[in-house]
């Protein structure tokens, strides 16, 4: 490993390349050149996983970040556009890989919420399947309320649900009044009855959150705040073919209330892979991880392995766009995250979150053949421009950001290719 000057102030580690620091013996120890300057982030499903079986490629892979005490010797954390308890998906990990795995390196679609704080304390409605409450709350949502609660308190909005148009025709209902107005809106993923949420999405937006009269004019109708996480058209799972995701949903949702006011439905902040938000959280973490197991020097390169080349590899050329244009504007002087300038509003970043001082200046992306991408059926190094583009709305169809910096077969492979890039040699 190099020796290389660590300095205090950031704005002065980015070289004139835009991706490297100065080489210095002074300020750093031969025991601080040994230690790793690079992270790894991990996608699940489609790279290590399918379904809940672990992939033999991820577990080789593992294996070779791992000393002889079974301890991962660089920064690593798994981002994953799924939605599940961090301490059950660390858990988890733990019985695949057999290796300690903080509930903190598991960044789930909804966890870049957390910087999201102005959202805490309002009355927020949760659109998810299990934990969704509980996934709420760890992410910093102390109010919240389900789809069930909403059917509870007002009974005659869910029509399409027949056994419930029966039950209030013959039952003695009314709405419940002294239901809080929802405040905000938070999809961390796609619901169990799609029919039913839309309906009660659509009625909590045309209403203001309390859906107990009719709106006179929808054009004077002020939408709902909406966050939504993970937007995923589709995700590979154990079926031989990709299986709807969230995205698929926001497209419904999206759709019902264009063509029922005639407005363009808006996000107030969209959380997951391939939105900036994701990586920067995750550039935080992998600070985080790499502090905590004793490393000293700063984390400036960052690798993902993922599957889905308009998600993982997407995000991956969005960060590194979002990296040189933040480096540039840092060392024009200005220090107020006005990078946010060249983002949609819905993919901004909070110019006043409590996140580890940015000091990754680069990363590179490795897109596997054991998911959703298909090394058969598609050239590795290029995505077709005609190719139906399954990304979200608010991020432009790019197709060149599709291409990874490196395809690889599986993840073994990514790693050994990262090891040996980056000359890491782990002593088991």
């Amino acid at each position: 490993m190099r020796i290389v000057r660590l300095r205090a102030d950031s704005e002065e580690m980015y070289s004139d390349t835009g991706s490297d620091y100065e080489d210095s013996s002074d300020d750093e120890t031969i025991e601080q050149a040994h230690e790793p300057d690079f992270g790894i982030l991990f996608d699940v499903d489609g790279v290590l996983a399918r379904g809940l079986n672990p992939l033999d490629p991820a577990i080789r892979a593992i294996n070779k970040l791992k000393d002889s005490e079974g301890n991962m010797k660089v920064p690593v954390a798994f981002v994953t556009n799924s939605c599940s308890r961090s301490r059950d998906k660390a858990a988890m990990l733990e019985r695949w890989f057999d290796t300690p795995v903080s509930p903190e390196a598991c960044i789930h679609a909804p966890t870049p919420a957390k910087l999201l704080t102005s959202f805490h304390n309002k009355h927020v409605l949760v659109i998810g399947q299990e934990h969704r409450k509980e996934i709420a709350e760890e992410i910093g949502f102390v109010n919240t309320c389900t789809v069930e609660d909403v059917r509870r308190a007002y009974p005659f909005l869910d029509m399409v649900d027949h056994e419930n148009r029966r039950r209030v025709s013959v039952g003695n209902f009314s709405d419940n009044l002294n239901f809080k107005p929802v405040e905000a809106i938070l999809l961390i993923g796609e619901p169990k009855r799609w029919e039913s949420s839309l309906q009660l999405l659509i009625d909590l937006l045309m209403t203001e959150g309390k859906p107990t009269k009719a709106p006179e004019s929808l054009s004077q109708v002020k939408q709902l705040p909406i966050i939504a996480c993970n937007m995923d058209l589709v995700f590979m799972a154990e079926a031989c073919m990709p299986r709807f995701g969230h995205g698929a949903f926001l497209v419904c949702l999206e759709a019902l209330y264009k063509k029922i006011t005639g407005k363009a439905l808006e996000y107030e902040a969209l959380i997951g892979k391939p939105c900036e938000i994701t990586y920067r959280f995750a550039e935080h973490t992998v600070a985080e991880l790499a502090k905590k197991m004793g490393i000293k020097r700063h984390i400036k390169k960052l690798y993902f392995v993922g599957d889905n080349p308009n998600v993982d590899i997407v995000g991956c050329n969005l960060y590194e766009r979002f990296l040189k244009d933040s480096w540039i504007n840092r060392r024009n002087g200005n220090r107020n995250n006005s990078i946010n300038r060249t983002l949609p509003r819905s993919r901004s970043i909070p110019s006043d979150v409590a996140l580890y001082e940015q000091t990754v200046t680069s990363m590179e992306s490795l897109l596997v053949g054991t998911g959703v991408y298909n090394p058969e059926k598609e050239s590795e190094t290029t995505i077709p421009e005609d190719k139906v583009y399954h990304g979200h709305r608010d991020i432009a169809h790019e197709p060149e950001l599709a291409t990874p910096t490196r395809y690889v077969e599986d993840v073994d492979q990514g790693i050994s290719y990262i090891l040996e890039k980056e000359h890491f040699t782990i002593t088991t």
